[in-house]
């Protein structure tokens, strides 16, 4: 029982911080994070160890958190909003005014994958290239190349929107 309770004591946090990064949503990102913990103590058994155990309960946590949308049926895209962003601001200044970054949210959410998802886990879920490259089982610098790609393509989106 004390691993189990260690396991939670040092995993929580990265665990919601990704889950927080995915759902924009405080209280699913918790109500997730804590069934992450039970279906991993109830499966800790099939952990063959090939992986870092983050790596394993974030993929837990994932498939928790696409379930939830599919059965919520909220997992949908919604259209882009007519509203323009200013240009001249930069990108991290966009991020931090909550307007610019809503339009962030909605461009992201028509992204397609890993671009959406390493964007999320490096700007919201404040991970390193090295564990998002972890995550996906590739390497650091397949993560920053994937999420500069990214960037550039939420960058064309807003000029797109003008």
């Amino acid at each position: 029982m004390e691993k189990v309770e260690e396991l939670y004591n040092d995993y929580f946090h990265d665990v919601y911080l990704y889950i927080r990064s995915l759902s924009a949503d405080e209280q699913l990102a918790e109500d997730i994070t804590q069934e992450t913990f039970f279906k991993a103590l109830k499966s800790v058994d099939s952990f063959r160890g090939d992986c870092d155990i983050r790596v394993w309960l974030c993929q837990i946590a994932k498939n928790l958190l696409y379930s939830h949308f599919k059965k919520s049926k909220r997992y949908t895209g919604e259209d882009i909003p007519d509203t323009v962003p200013d240009s001249t601001a930069s990108f991290e200044d966009m991020i931090a005014d909550s307007d610019q970054s809503m339009e962030i949210h909605r461009i992201l959410h028509t992204l397609g994958e890993p671009h959406k998802e390493v964007f999320t886990l490096r700007v919201f879920g404040e991970l390193s290239f090295r564990q998002i490259g972890d995550i996906f089982g590739r390497t650091e610098s397949w993560a920053r190349v994937t999420f500069h790609r990214a960037k550039l393509k939420i960058i064309e989106e807003l000029e797109v929107q003008k």
